[in-house]
C-alpha cells in the first residue's frame, strides 16, 4: 500500500482520496487502473514524475455488489490540481464505465487547473467534458463535491446526473471570491458564493447536500439502489402485490381547493413505506420529485407541494421536473405524476426570467419521455398547468382522478369574473352576491370535476384513493413490457434550453 499523506487531510476536517473509495465501496472491493500514471515536464518548473498517480486515483469496485467505476482526486498531491494526465486518467475511467456498463462516480477535490501545464491541462477538461456528454444516458453519473471544484471543473459535474455537496467542505463555482473583488468590487465569502447550501437551495446545482462525507456516501448508495447501472437493464417485477394501509382522502387531500396539505404524507401513503428518497429537496420546494417503491417496484415521483406556492408552476420548478424526467425516461424508470397545480405562477418577474420557456422544458421533457408513465389528478389542474403535468395529450399511459378532482381552465372565482363581470357592473352588491353564488355552483358542477374528462378519454377512470396504489401496481406490471412505437424520421428533438 502506499504512503498516503492522511494526516493532511484529516487535519483540512476532509477525509483523504483513498479512504473516501473504502467508505463508498463494498469492503475490499476497489482495484486501482492507472497506478503508474504520473505527471508530465514543464515548462515552469514542475519534473515530470514526481506527482504519484498525478494526483487521481481511478479504478473500479462494487456497490452493494453491482460494479462502479470511480475516481478520488488527492487534494495532498499539488492540491489535487489537473493536470494532462490527471485528466486523461479520469476521462479513461468514464470510457471504461460506457463500456463496462456501469455507474461512474467522480469524488471532487481540486485547486483547479495546473497553471504549469498550460493549454495541456485545459485540453482534458475538455476530453472529461466530451466523456461525460458520451456518457450521458448510457451509464448514470454521479459527482460529490467534497472540497474545492472551481474554473472549468464545475463543468464535469454539471454535465452528469446527480452532484452530491458536503457542507462545509465542498464548494462549487466559476470565477472565485478573489477574481469577483478584483473585477467587480464584490466581496462575498467561498460559502456563500458556490456552498452547499447556495447550490442546494437557490442555484438549483446540486442535488443533495450531506451534513458529513459518511453521510454523503451512504445517500449515493441508497441512490444507486433505485436506479438501473446501465440503459436497457430491466427490473425483475416483483411476485405479488403488497397491500398497505388505505387511504382516507378526508384526511390527505382536503375538499377545500384553497386548504393546503403535504404532498410527501400522500406519497408515503401509496408508495412503500420508508422507501420515498426525495431528490433536489429544498430547491423549488413548489414540486417534489425523487425516487420510491410500489411493491417493490422502483419509480420516479413528480407531485405539485401545496404547502409551498400553493404548488403553482413556475420557472424553477418546470427546469427541476424537467431534468428529473428525462432522467428517469433514459433508463426506463417509470414515472407516477400526482397533480394539484393552480396553474402557472404570474406576475413581471416570471415572465422575465422566461417561464414560456421553463414551462415548455417540462411539455417537452414529458411529451418526448416513452417510459411509462401514470398520472393521478388529486385535485386541482387548472389552464396550462393541466396539460404539463403529464396530462393524456402529453402521452400519459393511464390518467386516473380522484373524487376531489378539479379539471379546468381555472378555479371557478376566477371564471365567474371573467365570464359575467359586465353583467355584474349593474347590480347593487346584494344582487351581485347572489347571481355570483348561483354562477359558481353552475359553474362548479357543470367543470369542476372529472366527468368532462372521463366522457372525451382525458380520465381512464375515477378511483378512491384507497384503490391507487393497487391500480398504479397493476398498471405497471401491464407496461412493464412497453416498446416505444416508430418515431418520426430525425436526428433529436430541439429542447427549449
Amino acid at each position: 500500500m502506499r504512503n498516503y499523506n492522511i494526516t493532511k487531510q484529516h487535519e483540512k476536517g476532509k477525509l483523504h482520496a483513498i479512504e473516501r473509495i473504502e467508505s463508498l465501496l463494498d469492503e475490499g472491493s476497489f482495484r486501482e487502473i492507472g497506478t503508474g500514471i504520473t505527471n508530465i515536464d514543464t515548462q515552469l518548473g514542475l519534473k515530470g514524475g514526481t506527482l504519484p498517480y498525478d494526483g487521481v486515483i481511478t479504478g473500479y469496485g462494487t456497490i452493494d455488489g453491482k460494479r462502479v467505476c470511480v475516481y478520488s482526486q488527492d487534494f495532498t498531491v499539488a492540491g489535487g490540481t489537473l493536470g494532462h494526465n490527471h485528466g486523461q486518467k479520469i476521462a479513461s475511467i468514464i470510457n471504461k464505465a460506457v463500456e463496462y456498463r456501469c455507474p461512474i462516480i467522480g469524488i471532487n477535490d481540486s485547486g483547479g487547473a495546473r497553471i504549469q501545464e498550460g493549454v495541456a491541462s485545459l485540453a482534458s477538461y475538455g476530453d472529461i467534458f466530451f466523456a461525460n456528454t458520451a456518457a450521458s444516458g448510457c451509464v448514470p453519473q454521479i459527482s460529490i463535491i467534497a472540497g474545492p471544484c472551481a474554473g472549468g471543473a464545475v463543468y464535469s459535474p454539471g454535465i452528469t446526473d446527480f452532484i452530491f455537496m458536503v457542507n462545509d467542505i465542498g464548494n462549487m463555482f466559476v470565477t472565485g471570491p478573489k477574481v469577483i473583488k478584483q473585477v467587480t468590487n464584490e466581496v462575498v465569502s467561498t460559502e456563500d458564493l458556490g456552498g452547499a447550501k447556495v447550490h442546494g437551495t437557490v442555484s438549483g446545482v446540486s442535488h443533495f447536500t450531506c451534513p458529513t462525507e459518511q453521510d454523503c456516501y451512504e445517500k449515493v448508495r441508497r441512490l444507486l439502489s433505485y436506479i438501473p447501472h446501465s440503459c436497457g437493464e430491466t427490473q425483475d417485477n416483483p411476485p405479488a402485490y403488497v397491500d398497505q394501509e388505505a387511504l382516507n382522502v378526508n384526511f390527505l387531500v382536503p375538499k377545500d381547493p384553497n386548504k393546503a396539505y403535504d404532498v410527501k404524507i400522500v406519497i408515503d401513503a401509496i408508495f412503500d413505506e420508508g422507501t420515498f428518497f426525495e431528490v433536489q429537496e429544498d430547491f423549488a420546494k413548489n414540486i417534489v420529485v425523487g425516487f420510491a417503491r410500489l411493491s417493490g417496484i422502483s419509480v420516479g415521483i413528480i407531485a405539485n407541494q401545496p404547502t409551498f406556492k400553493a404548488g403553482v408552476l413556475d420557472c424553477d420548478s418546470s427546469d427541476k421536473a424537467a431534468r428529473f424526467i428525462r432522467f428517469c425516461d433514459c433508463y426506463d424508470i417509470p414515472i407516477i405524476t400526482l397533480t394539484d397545480v393552480p396553474g402557472f405562477f404570474p406576475g413581471s418577474d416570471q415572465e422575465r426570467k422566461g417561464i414560456i420557456r421553463h414551462g415548455a422544458k417540462l411539455l417537452f421533457a414529458y411529451s418526448e419521455a416513452t417510459t411509462s408513465k401514470l398520472t393521478v389528478i388529486m385535485r386541482k389542474a387548472y389552464g396550462g398547468a393541466y396539460i404539463a403535468m403529464c396530462s393524456r395529450h402529453l402521452g400519459a399511459d393511464y390518467v386516473y382522478a380522484w373524487p376531489t378532482a378539479q379539471m379546468a381552465v381555472m378555479g371557478g372565482e376566477g371564471a365567474v369574473d371573467i365570464l359575467y363581470g359586465k353583467q355584474m357592473k349593474t347590480m347593487s352588491e346584494e344582487e351581485k352576491a347572489a347571481f355570483v353564488a348561483e354562477k359558481l355552483e353552475e359553474y362548479n358542477n357543470l367543470y369542476m370535476n372529472a366527468d368532462i374528462g372521463l366522457a372525451n378519454g382525458y380520465v381512464d377512470d375515477v378511483l378512491k384513493p384507497s384503490e391507487t396504489r393497487k391500480r398504479l401496481f397493476e398498471d405497471l406490471l401491464m407496461l412493464s413490457g412497453k416498446t416505444k412505437t416508430t418515431a418520426l424520421y430525425k436526428k433529436h428533438g430541439n429542447i427549449p434550453l
